[in-house]
């Protein structure tokens, strides 16, 4: 290995272990031959890395201006309560993990929300969201033009 290949390294442990745990960070560092501060620079500087174990399923909701002004904020706490977590926080039994994101780049969506499939929810509020939440849970898919 060579150290172009960090960030493939780091995408291959996130997709099968769902997070990068230390040991995993410390074993690319010596296969690459770079030190562990790089390493740990590259898994916190990318949003696409975690370094804690995250829900089974991850629910991005957008706090960036458009969203925030037309109630992106009021969503993000409504699924922290429901779900009964803190801000960046899993369900108590690892199914929803629930996380802030500054931009998802669909501002004329506002507010948004991302679910577990990588689709975008525009216009979402307290309630839909909630409902969003509850598909997943009960493990059913999203209705086409829900929730």
């Amino acid at each position: 290995m060579h150290p172009g290949e960090l960030i493939p390294a780091l995408q291959r442990i996130q997709s099968e272990r769902g997070f990068l745990p230390p040991q995993a960070l410390h074993q690319v560092a010596r296969a690459l031959g770079i030190p562990l501060s790089q390493v740990v620079g590259v898994a916190t500087f990318y949003a696409q890395f975690s370094l804690k174990p995250k829900g089974q399923h991850v629910v991005r909701v957008c706090l960036g201006t458009a969203c925030h002004v037309r109630g992106g904020d009021k969503v993000f706490e409504e699924l922290l309560r429901f779900l009964s977590v803190g801000p960046e926080g899993t369900s108590p039994y690892q199914e929803v993990a629930v996380e802030p994101v500054r931009c998802l780049g669909a501002c004329a969506l506002a507010p948004v929300v991302v679910s577990i499939d990588g689709k975008y929810y525009g216009g979402m509020t307290p309630a839909k969201a909630r409902d969003l939440v509850q598909h997943v849970l009960r493990g059913e898919s999203v209705p086409p033009g829900s929730p």
